[in-house]
């Protein structure tokens, strides 16, 4: 079982979890799992940023490995640059959705899609023998940050059939990764864009802005009068939307409307698309009524990835906005994301508000923070009131708790088509959740 991997790469309080020896490590591993390997590296806009990949990719020279360095780019956008230059392995130094005293490091495959479990692990193994090369051995580094960009802009132009122009757009970058692509890429589209939360001086990622705090997005749209609106996370890796009426489009939504668009266009492939044990009911039930099977995969991106190809399908994603449009990239992309979304609202002809219509069940989500995950999470008081609470939904709903991958917390989701008995069962999960954790 890894022990620095979670469900999304490396993760933690930098300069605590994570630090300039851990991140050291990783890299100089990398040189032992393949010999003088070509890895592309980016950040996002965290202060820690530089001193963790300054850090891997010190690990990566003293192991013989060839460092190509992108500068602050979204995650997709390392991915994509990864498979465009047939480098060995790619890496973000990012913790996403995570507030900005934390950092990560996520490692991708030459396919630009993230590790899969066994290949975390045997990259962990290795992170106690280091790998140092001498002379003429040592590896080196290079500077393409402005090339990357350049060519990952490109690549999201590429990806809009349709005519944009005039479309107001209102964009939430989060003060990370997007804060410059997804605004460039949207006026190069001729869009009239409307940018918040798009100044990276302060370093306060994800900080009141983003897809965590989408009020934020709902009012401006109403306040811009705008078609649509994107929040986007710090890396970009995910997307919530808001029509012009200032309603939330989560990902399950958007992987309806996407589903339904696919398929008119002949790239669903499969009527089959992947979401997740997060993924509403509601949208379940939608669509199975276009014909569509829903398939569930592990929470996290990357277990959606890994369903996909094992069943062939095209599109899969996450509630909170990971989405893999499997036609035209491998990993979540939120700006691709936008893009498809405005994509399916011309092809239509239809407003985003008349593509969302399918009616998800009442969700009620609780994140509980803890000291010890497992030990809350083996604790018998915790199985017997999940165990009432299953019983109480009786078919009619679903009800999913479990340690969070990314943080020190229990997340606990109940949903079913009365709202208050959704609320009643997650609230008394979250305080046995609490009881435990005190130790009362």
């Amino acid at each position: 079982m890894a022990i620095y991997f979670g469900t999304d790469g490396i993760r933690g309080i930098a300069n605590d979890f994570l630090d300039h020896d851990l991140a050291f490590k990783c890299g100089n591993a990398l040189t032992t799992l393949k010999e003088k390997p070509t890895v592309v590296v980016c950040k996002d806009t965290r202060v820690s940023g530089d001193m963790i990949l300054y850090s891997l990719d010190a690990g990566i020279m003293c192991g013989g490995g060839k460092v190509i360095n992108c500068g602050i780019l979204p995650t997709a956008g390392l991915a994509y640059i990864t498979r465009l230059y047939g480098a060995d392995f790619g890496v973000v130094i990012s913790a996403s959705h995570n507030p900005f005293e934390y950092n990560g490091i996520k490692v991708f495959s030459s396919r630009g899609v993230k590790l899969c479990d066994e290949a975390e692990e045997k990259l962990e193994e290795l992170f106690e023998k280091t790998n140092l090369k001498k002379g003429m051995d040592i590896g080196t580094a290079a500077v393409y940050d402005d090339e990357a960009y350049a060519q990952y802009k490109e690549y999201l132009v590429s990806c809009c059939k349709h005519n944009l122009k005039g479309l107001k757009v209102v964009l939430d970058c989060a003060r990370g990764a997007a804060y410059k692509v997804a605004p460039d890429v949207f006026r190069t589209l001729g869009c009239e864009v409307f940018c918040f939360n798009c100044d990276i001086t302060s370093g306060t990622i994800n900080d009141g802005c983003g897809s965590l705090y989408p009020e934020v997005l709902t009012e401006k749209v109403k306040e811009c009068g705008a078609d649509v609106g994107f929040a986007f996370d710090g890396d970009s890796d995910r997307v919530i939307a808001c029509d012009e009426k200032g309603n939330l489009v989560d990902g399950d939504s958007l992987i309806y409307i996407f589903a339904r668009h696919m398929r008119q266009q002949g790239r669903l492939g499969k009527d089959v698309v992947v979401g997740t044990q997060h993924t509403n009911m509601g949208i379940e039930n939608a669509l199975l009524r276009l014909g569509i099977k829903l398939l569930r995969a592990d929470i996290g991106d990357k277990y959606v990835r890994e369903l996909m190809d094992k069943e062939g399908c095209l599109l899969g994603g996450e509630q909170s906005g990971h989405i893999i449009i499997g036609d035209i990239t491998t990993t979540g992309d939120g700006i691709l994301s936008a893009i498809e979304a405005c994509n399916a609202t011309a092809a239509s002809g239809k407003k985003l508000s008349e593509l969302s219509d399918a009616v998800p069940y009442p969700q009620v989500n609780i994140n509980v923070p803890v000291e010890d995950k497992q030990k809350v999470m083996s604790d018998n008081r915790l199985q017997k009131i999940v165990k009432k609470c299953r019983e109480a939904l009786r078919g009619n709903g679903r009800l999913l708790v479990r340690p969070s991958g990314t943080e020190p917390k229990v997340r606990i989701t109940v949903e079913c088509e009365d709202l208050c008995d959704a609320k009643k069962l997650a609230g008394e999960i979250a305080d046995v959740v609490r009881s435990v954790s005190e130790g009362n």
